[in-house]
């Protein structure tokens, strides 16, 4: 029997072959093939991405060197680490996600989407935490039979402390601001009536839908605030009173000196900046004071001073606009709803089910059942240890059986009780498997029959492999190989000769002098001259912490104003941290060329990683055979 697909490693040329008469074998490197259509793929998009395109000749030997590291990455097993398949899998899934969903159904969404962002509805609600669920559930029933005003019920047992206090009058709900369930709810519900308890994700919640009407849309404002708080005395009070009211007479006789006031006088320091400008924002996304206000002007309307919690505003509205059509806002709302396809991902495998025949074989989940009950009806440690023991197949999906003993594995922990609870319990556990099967054999097909999805699945998967085998062979290496780097520096000193000497030296920075004097000392003391930069630099920080910093600079006359001084006869200039005002040299020098690696790292690092880039390729090219078919590359369009 096949174990679970879940555990499947890295799609490769092992998955599923192409035909060779429509897209025929290009190249074969390091055993494997490379179809004309992946070669295609990649010749033209670099080529559209380079200012000046490569040749078919230029570009195959660098296909073929990028197929060798490749090549090597997987003769390494990078593509059979956990890192890497996990990051793999990721991608792939998703870039498969738009492929495996039932259009009908996703359309749907997408229309649903839209029709909660044109309409908006007033909504109440009870909110408790999740453990409540059946204490919400009777509490529901008690004001449906008139037993319990639901303001009441809210004020006593809601956890939302911003609505509670209010009889549970939550605000205006739109859509895409809140949890999916609770705003499938919210426009589900009609007015005047009650939802049955739904899980927002963050507790359990009966919603009372108080009115609904089309969306406001949007407006654009700008706004001027005086902050009341509640440390106010009431004459401070009586002072912003009169202040509000004093710009109020101004703007109002003169709007064109609206915006200088708000930059000047509004105490809102995210709007005041900008003139009191605020972001374009629709029904429920400010206080409802300031939501009402600012709707109900006209546009370039000023409106009379008005409170909210945060202090006296006044509105300038500057403009406003309704909601976009369906089919403006389409292909947006479908971007948004990538990663929120259940429904639609739901129809697309019961679809594939049929098709593959997947099935839950109920007669061997009453067996699961009786196991249970004889085991003592508990989910423990010792009957998941019988689970695992057990062949017992539980569902089948394109004639191929998965057995209880498969699933153990990915099973959560459970405290479930009960021989029937548990029999319902791997039941879920086997649907839920038994979809991601389905799901995972349509990946399979898609892979095969897309080239689109192919390519772009084959480049991702390469890209993985041969940054890492990239990074362990030439540039990581290059930077923590000291004893190579600096073989390398020797054997090419006179490609890195210096134009004008330069001032080679530590400076040792110190909270004040005596610090400073103490630091020198340690470092004469205690730290060889042979000692390298890093682990110098280490040195001085461990023992001094953030009273001393050090810092190794190489500079010529001219390039830095301390060396300057300490080497050059220039002024002395001040500390750039005030935190280190004292400094001085140690062990410095000028040179007229560099003396080791370390003297010019960055360009040596470059240099040295280009030498083992090329004796990697040498190394390739004579380890992994390579054959080319020139017919076929004559094909390349």
């Amino acid at each position: 029997m096949k174990k679970l697909i879940l555990a499947i490693g890295v799609l490769g040329a092992s998955l599923l072959a192409l035909t060779a008469q429509s897209d025929p074998v290009l190249m074969n490197v390091a055993g494997k093939d490379v179809h004309l259509s992946e070669f295609e793929y990649l010749y033209n998009k670099n080529n559209a991405q380079q200012v000046q395109p490569q040749s078919l000749d230029e570009y195959v030997d660098m296909f073929v060197n990028y197929k060798l590291k490749v090549a090597d990455a997987e003769a390494a097993g990078i593509d059979t680490t956990a890192e890497f398949i996990t990051e793999f899998h990721k991608f792939r899934n998703e870039l498969a996600a738009p492929y495996l969903r039932d259009e009908a159904v996703f359309e749907q969404t997408v229309r649903e989407a839209y029709e909660h962002l044109a309409n908006e509805v007033t909504v109440s609600h009870i909110m408790m935490a999740d453990a409540d669920q059946a204490k919400l559930d009777s509490i529901r029933n008690e004001i449906l039979a008139g037993n319990l005003p639901f303001e009441t019920a809210a004020r006593k047992y809601s956890i939302d402390r911003g609505s509670s206090q209010r009889g549970g009058l939550m605000g205006v709900v739109v859509g895409g601001r809140y949890p999916k369930a609770f705003e499938d709810a919210a426009f589900a519900t009609a007015v005047g009536e009650i939802s049955p308890v739904i899980n927002s994700g963050y507790g359990v919640h009966i919603i009372r839908v108080e009115n609904r009407r089309p969306s406001r849309g949007e407006v654009l404002c700008e706004h001027i605030l005086l902050r009341v708080t509640p440390d106010m005395n009431d004459q401070v009070r009586a002072q912003v009173d009169t202040r509000i009211d004093s710009i109020y007479r101004v703007v109002s006789a003169d709007t064109a000196r609206f915006e200088e006031l708000a930059r000047t006088l509004s105490q809102d320091p995210g709007s005041a900046s900008r003139g009191g400008r605020l972001n374009w924002f629709g029904s429920g996304m400010m206080v409802a004071q300031f939501d009402s206000v600012a709707f109900a002007l006209n546009v370039g309307e000023v409106s009379n001073p008005f409170r909210t919690a945060f202090g006296w505003h006044i509105i300038r509205k500057l403009d406003a606009r309704g909601v976009p059509s369906f089919e403006e806002m389409h292909d947006q709302l479908a971007q948004s709803l990538q990663g929120n396809t259940d429904a639609a991902q739901l129809a697309f495998i019961a679809r594939k089910a049929r098709e593959y025949q997947a099935q839950l074989l109920e007669d061997n989940l009453d067996k699961v059942e009786n196991m249970a009950e004889n085991s003592g009806a508990a989910l423990d440690s010792a009957l998941l240890a019988t689970f695992a023991r057990c062949d017992l197949p539980i569902y089948l999906v394109r004639g191929d059986a998965y057995t209880l003993a498969e699933m153990v594995p990915a099973l959560p922990v459970s405290a479930v009780r009960g021989a029937a609870n548990i029999r319902q319990f791997i039941a879920e556990q086997a649907q839920i498997q038994m979809n991601e099967v389905i799901l995972e054999y349509a990946r399979q097909e898609l892979y095969e029959l897309n080239p689109d999805y192919r390519n772009l699945v084959n480049e991702y998967r390469d890209g993985i492999l041969l940054f890492e085998i990239s990074n362990r062979t030439v540039w990581d290496r290059a930077s923590k190989d000291r004893e190579g780097l600096e073989a390398f520096f020797q054997r090419n000193k006179d490609r890195y000769a210096w134009s004008q000497p330069k001032f080679k030296s530590y400076i040792i920075f110190a909270t004040n002098d005596s610090i400073l004097a103490e630091a020198a000392q340690f470092g004469y003391d205690s730290i060889p001259s042979t000692t390298a930069p890093t682990d110098v630099v280490k040195a001085f920080r461990t023992r001094f912490g953030r009273d001393v910093k050090v810092e190794r600079v190489i500079a010529a006359q001219g390039e830095n104003p301390i060396t300057d001084y300490l080497a050059f006869g220039a002024d002395r200039p001040a500390s750039a941290n005030s935190h280190w005002p004292s400094y001085r040299v140690f062990r410095g020098r000028i040179i007229d060329a560099p003396e080791e690696a370390a003297d010019v790292r960055g360009t040596v690092i470059s240099d040295y990683q280009s030498e083992l880039e090329q004796q990697w390729l040498q190394q390739l090219h004579q380890r992994y055979p390579v054959t080319i078919n020139r017919e076929v590359l004559q094909q390349v369009k």
